[in-house]
């Protein structure tokens, strides 16, 4: 799984012109999905994000996590995350889970989250067209691939 993190004052997800996800201050993640995926692999990445120390503290330090700044999620699908760019100037997708495996793993990472936060986790629309707005916070933006966890 790879994440895109973004910590944000606000976020929202329209599909079709209608909003159907949107948070305040919190993180905007967007998740990838490969087929090698695994329960680990949810279980170790809605911890170290749930967990990850970029918010700040009184003194305007990166030292506060999500949990402890009472911040939000805003959870999009986004299989372009995987997009292997070493050929020609056409992505390729091979590595991007199908939807029948991703759609679950999406799902349980979703129910992972919420049970670390103790929240519910806002989301947009698998496969969807979405439209996601947000203002990043600092700017603070993290990747994670949670097949480097060394």
């Amino acid at each position: 799984m790879i994440v895109v993190i973004q910590r944000v004052l606000e976020s929202a997800v329209k599909v079709g012109g209608k909003t159907i996800g949107e948070i305040g201050y919190g993180l905007m993640v967007l998740l990838g999905i490969e087929d090698a995926d695994t329960q680990e692999d949810i279980n170790w990445l809605s911890k170290k994000i749930v967990n990850l120390r970029i918010f700040p503290d009184e003194n305007g330090v990166m030292n506060k996590s999500l949990l402890d700044a009472g911040g939000e999620v805003l959870l999009i699908s986004q299989f372009t995350l995987h997009a292997s760019t070493k050929k020609g100037n056409r992505p390729s997708y091979i590595k991007a889970a199908k939807p029948d495996f991703a759609i679950p793993m999406y799902e349980k990472f979703k129910d992972a989250l919420e049970g670390e936060l103790g929240i519910e986790v806002e989301t947009g629309e698998f496969g969807a067209d979405m439209k996601v707005s947000l203002i990043n916070d600092g700017p603070v933006t993290i990747t994670i691939d949670s097949k480097n966890k060394v």
